[in-house]
Protein backbone atom coordinates (compact mmCIF):
# COMPACT_ATOMS: atom_id res chain seq x y z
CA UNK A 1 0.00 0.00 0.00
CA UNK A 2 1.31 3.42 -0.92
CA UNK A 3 1.77 5.35 2.38
CA UNK A 4 0.88 8.57 0.59
CA UNK A 5 -2.57 7.22 -0.30
CA UNK A 6 -3.95 7.19 3.25
CA UNK A 7 -6.92 9.50 3.71
CA UNK A 8 -6.63 12.48 5.99
CA UNK A 9 -3.52 14.36 7.05
CA UNK A 10 -4.12 15.49 10.62
CA UNK A 11 -2.51 17.72 13.24
CA UNK A 12 -0.29 16.15 15.90
CA UNK A 13 -1.01 18.77 18.57
CA UNK A 14 -4.77 18.38 18.14
CA UNK A 15 -4.60 14.59 18.35
CA UNK A 16 -2.26 14.71 21.33
CA UNK A 17 -4.80 16.86 23.18
CA UNK A 18 -7.55 14.39 22.28
CA UNK A 19 -5.41 11.52 23.56
CA UNK A 20 -4.51 13.20 26.85
CA UNK A 21 -8.18 14.04 27.47
CA UNK A 22 -8.92 10.31 27.52
CA UNK A 23 -6.36 9.48 30.23
CA UNK A 24 -8.17 8.96 33.52
CA UNK A 25 -6.13 6.24 35.29
CA UNK A 26 -2.59 7.63 35.65
CA UNK A 27 -1.54 6.08 32.36
CA UNK A 28 2.15 6.59 31.59
CA UNK A 29 2.99 8.35 28.33
CA UNK A 30 6.48 8.17 26.82
CA UNK A 31 7.09 10.68 24.04
CA UNK A 32 9.98 10.50 21.60
CA UNK A 33 12.44 13.29 20.98
CA UNK A 34 11.46 16.59 19.45
CA UNK A 35 7.99 17.57 18.39
CA UNK A 36 6.30 14.44 19.76
CA UNK A 37 7.16 15.47 23.29
CA UNK A 38 6.79 19.20 22.65
CA UNK A 39 3.14 18.66 21.75
CA UNK A 40 2.68 16.31 24.71
CA UNK A 41 3.99 19.06 26.98
CA UNK A 42 1.66 21.54 25.32
CA UNK A 43 -1.32 19.23 25.85
CA UNK A 44 -0.87 19.28 29.62
CA UNK A 45 2.12 18.54 31.83
CA UNK A 46 1.22 15.35 33.69
CA UNK A 47 3.68 13.76 36.15
CA UNK A 48 3.12 10.45 34.34
CA UNK A 49 4.57 11.91 31.11
CA UNK A 50 8.15 11.10 30.16
CA UNK A 51 9.66 13.58 27.71
CA UNK A 52 12.58 11.81 26.07
CA UNK A 53 15.65 13.89 25.24
CA UNK A 54 18.40 12.84 22.85
CA UNK A 55 17.72 9.11 22.49
CA UNK A 56 16.29 9.10 18.98
CA UNK A 57 14.15 6.10 18.21
CA UNK A 58 13.94 4.68 21.73
CA UNK A 59 10.47 5.82 22.84
CA UNK A 60 8.94 2.41 22.13
CA UNK A 61 11.80 0.60 23.88
CA UNK A 62 11.60 2.79 26.97
CA UNK A 63 7.82 2.41 27.06
CA UNK A 64 8.21 -1.36 26.78
CA UNK A 65 10.45 -1.35 29.84
CA UNK A 66 7.91 0.68 31.81
CA UNK A 67 5.08 -1.60 30.68
CA UNK A 68 6.93 -4.74 31.76
CA UNK A 69 7.95 -3.20 35.09
CA UNK A 70 4.41 -1.97 35.85
CA UNK A 71 2.01 -4.45 34.22
CA UNK A 72 -1.05 -2.95 35.90
CA UNK A 73 -0.45 0.49 34.38
CA UNK A 74 -1.38 1.32 30.78
CA UNK A 75 1.64 2.72 28.94
CA UNK A 76 1.38 4.73 25.73
CA UNK A 77 4.33 5.59 23.50
CA UNK A 78 4.38 8.45 20.99
CA UNK A 79 7.02 8.27 18.27
CA UNK A 80 7.81 9.98 14.98
CA UNK A 81 8.36 8.16 11.72
CA UNK A 82 12.00 9.20 11.38
CA UNK A 83 12.75 7.97 14.88
CA UNK A 84 10.99 4.65 14.33
CA UNK A 85 12.91 4.08 11.10
CA UNK A 86 16.12 4.21 13.15
CA UNK A 87 14.91 1.49 15.54
CA UNK A 88 12.53 -0.79 13.65
CA UNK A 89 13.65 -3.75 15.77
CA UNK A 90 11.64 -2.33 18.65
CA UNK A 91 8.45 -3.44 16.91
CA UNK A 92 9.33 -7.13 16.82
CA UNK A 93 10.60 -6.94 20.41
CA UNK A 94 7.25 -5.50 21.55
CA UNK A 95 5.43 -8.22 19.58
CA UNK A 96 7.58 -10.94 21.11
CA UNK A 97 7.12 -9.67 24.66
CA UNK A 98 3.40 -9.04 23.98
CA UNK A 99 2.70 -6.76 26.96
CA UNK A 100 -1.06 -6.41 27.46
CA UNK A 101 -0.71 -2.81 28.69
CA UNK A 102 1.42 -1.18 25.94
CA UNK A 103 -0.05 0.97 23.16
CA UNK A 104 2.05 2.53 20.37
CA UNK A 105 1.18 5.66 18.40
CA UNK A 106 3.15 6.76 15.34
CA UNK A 107 3.16 10.35 14.08
CA UNK A 108 4.12 10.13 10.39
CA UNK A 109 4.81 13.30 8.41
CA UNK A 110 7.29 11.69 6.05
CA UNK A 111 10.18 13.85 7.26
CA UNK A 112 12.87 14.39 9.85
CA UNK A 113 11.06 17.56 10.79
CA UNK A 114 13.04 18.85 13.75
CA UNK A 115 16.38 18.63 11.92
CA UNK A 116 15.25 20.57 8.87
CA UNK A 117 12.52 18.57 7.15
CA UNK A 118 14.71 16.10 5.28
CA UNK A 119 12.46 13.48 3.64
CA UNK A 120 12.09 10.08 5.28
CA UNK A 121 11.36 6.87 3.39
CA UNK A 122 7.90 6.84 4.98
CA UNK A 123 7.02 9.62 2.53
CA UNK A 124 7.54 7.35 -0.47
CA UNK A 125 8.13 3.63 0.04
CA UNK A 126 7.89 2.56 3.69
CA UNK A 127 4.41 1.81 5.05
CA UNK A 128 5.10 1.72 8.78
CA UNK A 129 1.74 0.17 9.68
CA UNK A 130 2.45 -2.73 7.33
CA UNK A 131 5.95 -3.01 8.83
CA UNK A 132 4.44 -3.12 12.33
CA UNK A 133 1.98 -5.79 11.24
CA UNK A 134 4.77 -7.77 9.61
CA UNK A 135 6.77 -7.49 12.85
CA UNK A 136 4.03 -9.36 14.69
CA UNK A 137 1.75 -6.53 15.86
CA UNK A 138 -1.53 -7.78 14.41
CA UNK A 139 -3.55 -4.84 15.77
CA UNK A 140 -1.90 -2.21 13.56
CA UNK A 141 -4.01 0.38 11.76
CA UNK A 142 -3.84 3.73 10.04
CA UNK A 143 -6.21 6.31 11.52
CA UNK A 144 -8.46 7.49 8.71
CA UNK A 145 -9.47 10.77 10.39
CA UNK A 146 -9.79 12.33 13.83
CA UNK A 147 -12.90 10.35 14.76
CA UNK A 148 -11.30 7.09 13.70
CA UNK A 149 -8.16 7.97 15.69
CA UNK A 150 -10.28 8.40 18.81
CA UNK A 151 -12.05 5.09 18.13
CA UNK A 152 -8.70 3.30 17.78
CA UNK A 153 -7.42 4.85 21.01
CA UNK A 154 -10.61 3.94 22.89
CA UNK A 155 -10.34 0.34 21.68
CA UNK A 156 -6.65 0.15 22.55
CA UNK A 157 -7.26 1.40 26.10
CA UNK A 158 -9.79 -1.32 26.89
CA UNK A 159 -8.38 -4.24 24.88
CA UNK A 160 -5.46 -6.25 26.31
CA UNK A 161 -2.39 -6.55 24.14
CA UNK A 162 -0.22 -4.16 22.18
CA UNK A 163 -1.81 -1.91 19.59
CA UNK A 164 -0.11 0.21 16.92
CA UNK A 165 -1.89 3.30 15.59
CA UNK A 166 -0.36 5.13 12.65
CA UNK A 167 -1.35 8.71 11.88
CA UNK A 168 -0.43 10.83 8.88
CA UNK A 169 0.25 14.32 10.20
CA UNK A 170 1.03 17.76 8.83
CA UNK A 171 4.21 19.75 9.41
CA UNK A 172 2.82 22.24 11.92
CA UNK A 173 5.38 23.24 14.52
CA UNK A 174 4.57 22.94 18.24
CA UNK A 175 3.57 26.06 20.13
CA UNK A 176 5.60 25.08 23.21
CA UNK A 177 8.87 23.33 23.96
CA UNK A 178 9.63 20.89 26.75
CA UNK A 179 12.14 22.26 29.29
CA UNK A 180 15.50 20.57 28.62
CA UNK A 181 16.23 19.35 32.15
CA UNK A 182 16.70 15.56 32.00
CA UNK A 183 17.10 15.11 35.76
CA UNK A 184 13.89 16.99 36.49
CA UNK A 185 12.04 15.05 33.77
CA UNK A 186 13.29 11.72 35.15
CA UNK A 187 12.56 12.49 38.78
CA UNK A 188 9.08 13.85 38.09
CA UNK A 189 8.20 10.82 35.99
CA UNK A 190 9.51 8.37 38.60
CA UNK A 191 7.37 10.05 41.24
CA UNK A 192 4.43 10.14 38.85
CA UNK A 193 4.53 6.36 38.37
CA UNK A 194 5.15 5.66 42.06
CA UNK A 195 8.82 4.69 41.90
CA UNK A 196 9.74 7.58 44.19
CA UNK A 197 7.70 8.09 47.35
CA UNK A 198 8.21 11.85 47.65
CA UNK A 199 5.32 14.03 46.43
CA UNK A 200 5.45 15.32 42.87
CA UNK A 201 6.67 18.95 42.88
Amino acid sequence: MNPMAHPKVMNRADLTRRLVAKLKNDEAVVAGIGFSNFDLWGAGNRPQNFYMLGSMGLAYSIALGVALAQPKRTVIALEGDGSLLMQLGALSTVAEQNPPNLKLILWDNGAYQITGGQPASSATTADLVEIARGSGLARSDWAKDESHFEQLVDAALITPGPAFIGVKIDNARPEKQTPRDPVQIRERFMRGIGVRSEPVP
